[in-house]
């Protein structure tokens, strides 16, 4: 607040009334943004456990896909989070995560591996005093041993199948900034709409995002699995005949089989990807593949860029805003071939 050289008593009186307004205003103003915020301690039930958290921690671990992001992007920094040997760079840093925290100086966290078996002693050594894994695979013996290490926030429903938006409330109230992590789901979202709203032509236009194991092998993602759900909020409409099949457990995704591959014939855009250039030759060589309309037509949106992939499969503050411009680019070259 500046501060002004009065010329007389009263002035200064004047400006002291205003100086203390404006005080209380921002104490008030704090409050509040605190009391938004939420207060310690705190419980979080999940579908392994309860993590009781004490206070607001300082040490925070992560695992899972998509938690570490929406940490830093709450202006905090994990002190270990899971190695992503896949989907992130030659050190298993997914790169918009490396980005964000370099970006603001900070010292990047340790990696857990957590492939065949996760690395308790990485998690041990990083003294975390909450882990978080909302949207994980944690066995129910995984979480009751972190759990006794420090406070284990897991998935409320199913492994891998907390909904984007979910996850990002977990992680606002297991770190006391729910009012903020409302905030970034609200500027998901308007990302994501303003994309829709600029591209009125999409509305309407179905799609399927199918995956392939192996060749002779077909499966389609649920509208609620988060890379069908990102499509839906950028304005497009699933495929009606999605939700009428099984779901498979544990997962967001469905067995289609090739031997129904006709159920896509009125699919306007199919997306898909691979782990290289010879595994999508593979299945499209395969004739019951090479006849889905979308395939024939070109309306698909193939990828096999790891790291787009991964980008691409989440829904987060720090993955939508890196992937969301060249995506809306492939979509658009697709809806040419329609």
């Amino acid at each position: 607040m500046s501060s002004f050289r009065s010329m007389s008593v009263a002035l200064a009186a004047v400006a002291s009334v205003v100086v203390l307004s404006g005080c209380a205003s921002t104490a008030a103003e704090s409050e509040s943004a605190e009391s938004a915020n939420g207060a310690f301690p705190v419980s979080i039930h999940s579908a392994l456990g309860t993590a009781e958290i004490p206070s607001e921690p300082e040490r925070i671990v992560t695992l899972g896909q998509g938690t570490a992001d929406t940490v830093v992007a709450l202006g905090l920094t994990p002190v270990a989070v899971e190695a992503d040997p896949w989907g992130g760079d030659d050190e298993g840093y997914q790169p918009w995560v490396r980005e964000a925290i370099e970006e603001r100086g900070d010292e990047l966290p340790a990696l857990i591996e957590a492939g065949a078996e996760l690395d308790i002693d990485a998690i041990v050594a990083a003294d975390p005093d909450v882990i978080l894994a909302p949207q994980s695979g944690l066995t129910q013996d995984q979480f009751d041993v972190l759990n006794d290490l420090a406070p284990t926030v897991a998935y409320p429903g199913q492994a891998w199948s907390t909904a984007w938006d979910e996850q990002i409330r977990l992680i606002g109230e297991a770190l006391g900034r729910t009012a903020d992590a409302a905030e970034l789901s609200d500027e998901i979202i308007e990302t994501l709409t303003a994309v829709a709203e600029s591209h009125p032509e999409w509305e309407g236009t179905t799609f399927a995002y199918t995956f392939t194991s192996t060749p002779g092998t077909l499966g389609v993602f649920q509208p609620t699995e988060p890379r069908a759900a990102l499509l839906e909020l950028m304005g497009l409409t699933p495929a009606d005949f999605i939700t009428e099949l099984p779901v498979n457990e544990g997962t967001s995704s469905s067995t289609l089989g090739l031997e129904n591959a006709d159920a896509l014939d009125d699919t306007d855009l199919l997306f898909t990807w691979f782990g290289d250039e010879a595994a999508q030759k593979d299945v499209e060589s395969q004739p019951l593949y090479a006849q889905i309309p979308a395939i024939e037509r070109g309306s698909d949106v193939t990828i096999y860029d790891h790291q787009f992939v991964t980008a691409a499969s989440l829904i987060t503050p720090l993955s939508v805003p890196w992937v969301v411009d060249e995506y809306t680019q492939l979509i658009e070259e697709a809806m040419e071939n329609l």
